[in-house]
Parts: C-alpha cells; sequence; structure tokens
C-alpha cells in the first residue's frame, strides 16, 4: 500500500482531520496545559475529564466543558493543603466524591485491604477486596481514581472512619481498534506522526524530521513488550515525561533505591512485583540506581534477556519493558573519544553482558531543551485513548517486516538481530498500526532500528573489547542487491584517514594512548635547506623523535644515497586525532614520516604504520593488536604495515577484521620504509 492520501486530505488542517476521523476521542491540548498549571495531576487524568467535557471543536461546548471540568477540580480533586477541609466534607456530608491516587496494601492482621489515600493524607481506609481484583495496580504503584468516600465513627474501632464506597480509575473503559485503524488510512503517514507528537503536547512544526523519530522511539517501550531501552541526554529534554503523564500503565521509579522484591517478586508475599503489572518500568536518573540486594543486577540481566527470571523455586515471565533515562554531564565529543555514552551508569553495571541486552540507545543530546513554544495548543488524541491504543498494539507484531524487502548484514548477531527486529516492530506499531505498510516505511524504520542499536554495540566495543569488533551494521535490499552501511552520527573517525594521497612527510599510526585506549596520531614533516636540525611539536615524546632522527642520520645512505640529513632541517608536528594523550609507540613512524619528507615521496594512499623499534633498530610488536586494527578500520584505514613480530598475534584478530585490509610485514626499519612508500 502506498501512503499517498487525496488532494481533499492534503488540504485539511490536522485539527480538521482529527475531529472528522477521531470525533470524541481528541481535546485542544492548550486546554490542558491551562488547567495543568493550577493542578498537579497526570496529564491523562486531567484529559480524561476533558474528553468527558470538552470533545469538541464547538467553542461554546468548550468553554462549558472546561468551567465544567474546573470545577469538578475545585470540588472533587484534592490538594495536600486542603486535606483537612476534604476530610470535613466528607464527615458532614456523610458521602463525597474525590479525585486522589489510590495505593492499597493487605491488613493480614485484619484481613482487609487497605487504601493510602495520597493527597487526602488518609491511610488504612478499607476497600472491597473487588475493586482490588479487578484493578491489581492499586496494589504496586498505586492509580489515580475517582473516589465515593464515606465517613462513619464509632467507639473503639480498629480501622478508618472512611471508607470507599466506589471506585472508578482514571482510564478508558474501552478501546475500538478498528476505528482507529479506518482513522489512520485516512492520513499519511507524516500526518499520522504529528498527530503522535501532538498527542504527547508536543508541536511537530518545532521538531526536525530526526527530532520526530526519537520522539517516537520514546513511546516504542510502550508498544513492544520486553524491549530495553536506554536514553542519555541533557537536562530538562522531556525525557521522562511519557512515563511519568502520558501512560496511566508506565511508572517511573525516581531515584534509583529499589529491591528485588519489590520489582521482580516478593517471595514472602508471593507476590510479582513491578514488571508483572506494568507495561513500562522506566528508570529515572540511573546514575542513582541502587539495588539493595546484591543479585539485583544479574535477575534485571535474565530478566531483560529473555522476560522471565528465577526466584526460589518459582520462574516467572512478565512483560514489562524497561526503559533507562539519565542525563550526560560532559559534552558527547568528549565522551566519545575519551570513554564512552555509558558514563552516567553506577559502576555496578558497567557490564557488557548486561548493556549487551538493550535494544537500542536514543540520543538525547539531538533532541533540544523544551521551550514553551515546543507545546502545542492544537487538537491532539486524548492521552488516554492513546494510551489505550499504545497498550493494545502489545498483541501485534511486525518483527517479520523486514524479511519480505531487506536482509540484515553478516555483522549482526543474534541478539543484535532480535534488537533491530524488535525496534523496527515497535516503530512500525506506531507508524502503521492497521498493519499497512510499503518497502520505503520499513526501510526508515530500519535504519533507525540499525542505527540505534550500533550505538550501544559501539559502546560495548569500548567497555568489552574484541569481543563486540562487529559493530559495521548494514542491510541489504533484496530487489537491487545494494548492500548499504548504517552510521551513527557522533562516532567520528570514517574520515580521520582521508583517501588520496597525502604530501610528503605525513602518516598515521596506530598507538596506545595515556588512557591505554589505542588511538590516531597523523606525523607531519617538512623538510627544508639547512644545517640537520630537528625541532618538534605536538604531545608526543621529544625523546622518542630524536631516536628516530640520530637513526636517520646513522643510517640515511641504507634508503637512500640521495637522503642528506646534514643540508636539511626538518619539522615534525604531532596530532592525535582521537584525544587518547600521548601516544607510546612513535619512534618507527617518526623513522618514515622523517625519511618520507626527505626524498618528497608519499606513503602510500589510507596506510597506517603500527609497530615501534628500539634505539638499536630492533623491531617492537604492537600493543593490542586486535584493538588497534579495530580502530584503523573504523578510521578509514585500507592499508596496515605491520612488524614481524607480531605475526604470532594474527589469531587474536578476528578472521573478517583482517581481510579488510592489504596488509604489509616488515623486518626492519629499513625494511618498513621502502614498504611504506610502495618502493620495491
Amino acid at each position: 500500500m502506498t501512503d499517498t492520501p487525496s488532494p481533499k486530505t492534503e488540504e485539511k488542517s490536522l485539527d480538521t482531520l482529527l475531529n472528522e476521523h477521531f470525533g470524541g476521542k481528541v481535546v485542544r491540548k492548550d486546554l490542558t496545559k491551562l488547567i495543568k498549571e493550577g493542578a498537579n495531576v497526570p496529564v491523562y487524568v486531567l484529559e480524561y475529564l476533558l474528553g468527558m467535557y470538552c470533545a469538541s471543536d464547538d467553542e461554546a461546548t468548550i468553554q462549558s466543558g472546561m468551567t465544567t471540568v474546573k470545577r469538578i477540580l475545585s470540588e472533587n480533586y484534592v490538594r495536600p493543603d486542603e486535606a483537612e477541609k476534604v476530610k470535613s466534607k466528607i464527615r458532614e456530608s456523610g458521602s463525597y466524591k474525590v479525585i486522589d491516587k489510590v495505593t492499597v496494601k493487605l491488613n493480614d492482621n485484619r484481613d482487609v485491604y487497605e487504601a493510602l489515600l495520597s493527597n487526602l493524607g488518609v491511610k488504612n481506609v478499607e476497600v472491597s477486596g473487588s475493586y482490588v481484583r479487578e484493578f491489581e495496580k492499586l496494589l504496586i504503584g498505586g492509580i489515580w481514581c475517582i473516589i465515593s468516600m464515606r465517613y462513619q465513627f464509632e467507639e473503639n474501632q480498629k480501622g478508618s472512619p472512611f471508607t470507599i464506597s466506589e471506585l472508578k480509575p482514571i482510564q478508558m473503559p474501552n478501546m475500538d481498534m478498528q476505528g482507529l485503524f479506518d482513522g489512520r488510512r485516512a492520513l499519511t503517514e507524516q500526518q499520522w506522526i504529528d498527530i503522535l507528537i501532538r498527542s504527547i503536547g508536543m508541536e511537530p512544526s518545532c521538531f526536525k524530521e530526526r527530532e520526530k523519530w526519537h520522539l517516537l522511539a520514546r513511546m516504542i517501550p510502550l508498544v513492544e513488550n520486553n524491549y530495553n531501552l536506554c536514553e542519555l541526554g541533557l537536562r530538562g529534554t522531556g525525557k521522562s515525561h511519557i512515563y511519568k503523564e502520558i501512560s496511566p500503565n508506565s511508572i517511573l521509579l525516581s531515584g534509583g533505591q529499589t529491591t528485588v522484591a519489590n520489582l521482580f517478586y516478593n517471595m514472602a508475599a508471593r507476590k510479582v512485583g513491578l514488571v508483572g503489572l506494568w507495561d513500562v518500568v522506566a528508570f529515572d536518573e540511573v546514575a542513582g540506581i541502587n539495588f539493595k540486594d546484591h543479585d539485583g543486577v544479574q535477575i534485571m540481566k535474565d530478566y531483560m534477556a529473555s522476560g522471565s527470571f528465577s526466584r526460589g523455586r518459582e520462574s516467572i515471565n512478565a512483560n514489562a519493558s524497561m526503559v533507562f533515562i539519565g542525563n550526560i554531564n560532559q559534552s558527547v565529543e568528549s565522551l566519545v573519544k575519551t570513554s564512552h555514552l555509558l558514563a552516567p551508569f553506577p559502576e555496578v553495571m558497567i557490564d557488557s553482558a548486561f548493556f549487551d541486552r538493550f535494544h537500542a540507545y536514543l540520543p538525547g543530546w539531538e533532541i533540544p531543551k523544551m521551550r514553551p513554544e515546543f507545546f502545542t495548543n492544537q487538537y491532539g488524541l486524548i492521552v488516554d485513548y492513546l494510551a489505550e491504543y499504545l497498550r493494545e498494539m502489545r498483541k501485534y507484531n511486525f518483527a517479520d517486516a523486514i524479511d519480505k524487502w531487506f536482509k540484515l548484514g553478516n555483522n549482526l548477531n543474534q541478539r543484535d538481530t532480535i534488537a533491530v527486529r524488535r525496534t523496527v516492530s515497535g516503530l512500525l506499531k506506531l507508524v502503521c498500526p492497521h498493519g499497512e505498510y510499503d518497502k520505503e516505511a520499513v526501510r526508515r524504520c530500519l535504519e533507525y532500528a540499525l542505527e540505534t542499536r550500533r550505538r550501544m554495540k559501539e559502546q560495548l566495543k569500548k567497555i568489552g573489547g574484541m569481543e563486540f569488533y562487529d559493530v559495521h551494521f548494514s542491510y541489504i535490499d533484496l530487489e537491487d542487491k545494494q548492500e548499504r552501511f548504517i552510521s551513527v552520527p557522533e562516532q567520528s573517525g570514517g574520515g580521520l584517514i582521508p583517501d588520496g594521497q597525502l604530501n610528503p612527510g605525513t602518516l598515521h599510526t596506530i598507538s596506545m594512548g595515556d588512557i591505554s585506549i589505542p588511538g590516531v596520531y597523523r606525523l607531519e614533516v617538512q623538510s627544508i635547506n639547512g644545517s640537520g636540525k630537528l625541532s618538534i611539536s605536538g604531545p608526543g615524546s621529544k625523546e622518542d623523535v630524536k631516536v628516530a632522527f640520530d637513526f636517520v642520520k646513522a643510517h640515511a645512505p641504507r634508503v637512500s644515497a640521495s637522503i642528506k640529513p646534514g643540508e636539511h632541517d626538518f619539522h615534525l608536528h604531532l596530532l592525535e586525532l582521537q584525544n587518547t594523550g600521548t601516544p607510546d609507540a612513535l619512534t618507527l613512524a617518526s623513522f618514515i614520516a622523517i625519511c618520507s619528507a626527505a626524498l618528497g615521496k608519499s606513503v602510500q594512499s589510507q596506510m597506517v604504520v603500527m609497530g615501534d623499534m628500539s634505539l638499536g633498530g630492533t623491531i617492537v610488536p604492537v600493543r593490542n593488536l586486535a584493538e588497534s586494527l579495530q580502530v584503523a578500520f573504523d578510521a578509514g584505514a585500507k592499508r596496515i604495515l605491520l612488524p614481524m613480530p607480531s605475526v604470532t598475534d594474527i589469531p587474536t584478530v578476528p578472521g573478517e577484521l583482517f581481510a579488510k585490509f592489504q596488509t604489509s610485514f616488515y623486518s626492519d626499519p629499513i625494511d618498513a620504509v621502502f614498504k611504506a612508500l610502495g618502493v620495491e
């Protein structure tokens, strides 16, 4: 199916289309804002009321509905500072309706369920077991409800004089999915994406296309079972908003302190924790995550891998998705070069096996900080209707959509493939919930999925080393058989070693830096007429370069009779291209660069020189060959010059990686110069 609307559809505004195809299920988002500023209730509570009284495009109806909603909130919504006044009203009138968050626990001494009303500040309120059986979330986390309260005081009574006679969760009673599918068919893909973004309160015209996809990706955990998402970025970009305000089916854990019993399974009470009762469990501020139980992270790893976990003799399955949100305090550029983009996680969680279970890493730093104009004043779906649609979509699966038109590249292992399929499925559920999508719609979802998984894999490579070398994700179009590679924007390196001939005296080398990570370095040597002087600039060891220059003076005739070091001055400048600090192996590379400048002959195109030499010319093998080769490949190298002593380390390099290069070996420094310059 192609996503081409009729000309009439294009002419109509989104507001008109929404009211036409989703009548009674839309609300003007500026109304939500107007009331939200005066009432500290979640958006889905407000819009539930606005949907009941203001779902219209008739201004008179809207104004009348607004008055009603304000009256209900002023009379029935319990503000914490007015709790005593409301309690008095319940006592004086005998019965009174309130809007509050209700959390229930079982009092096993009295064998009754007792509720805590958060804002009213009343606890031990007896509540019927039928409500608890019907709405299990009352027991964990609590839910917002409209409650009829009664007051009956008796001498020496054990419980509270307050009781709940009627309880109605603030959620839509049913969901017409066919109506939603029909409404989606009447719209283009772009119109529908804009409607989804408006429905979460944002104004799509303020965001670039890529930013819209990031906002959509935040919703994937709400439509996809057992989906693991990480988003780290700047403060104030709305990372937690969707999990806290938009859906009554997700819970946001602030502060990070939690227990295995609370999150997974309480063995004493024999009850499943949050993962069994909520569609999404989101951790705010990942830096503060702290399990009181020493096995907490291990159980989380098991759950994130399979959707099940073991406690005692029980093996329990659950469907909740896990979301990890946090702030990056340094610039992304410096983290990419000096550390990894998972640095905000606590030390106990910096574990490649844990991070390998994430399906996507959302680049939160690409989403702008929220400004007043980013919030829409136009129509959008009522968030409760949106939340129910998202929840219903968890029953569908579009993971096989890729196979009709595309095949995944050979760098994706089983975990990568699962992650990409899950992300594609989630995006298609959001963009094409009716299941009618064309090749280009799937391609857009696939490329986004490959990028978000590769971003996680790039960090795994930095944490776990060569076990995760295969980060060059691609897909093959089954129609034209073309393989397309997907990169991550912040991961610079592909252009560090440019294609084409470099100036004589310029070469690239890979060396271990101060922070024990291999990095790319560029040496640039200039030769001018003079008297045999050497000057050095840049971060490297001056001694290494002086040793190389002394070796040139002693052995120049062996390279070429035309090299006369005493008749030229040389200036060597070192550039560190990846902020890895002072290189530990520079002598051999300096020797080749000086010879290249003296001869006026360039090093071979896209070549990287590896290895080192001692004061007397003895060849030193490459430290950490596999990782160094991976860095060279990422930087754009096509040719590698290796010392013969490193031959014994070749089995440590994945065969696929080694095959990417045209490799030459040298046995002594003079041989290295000839091979580097392409002289037989």
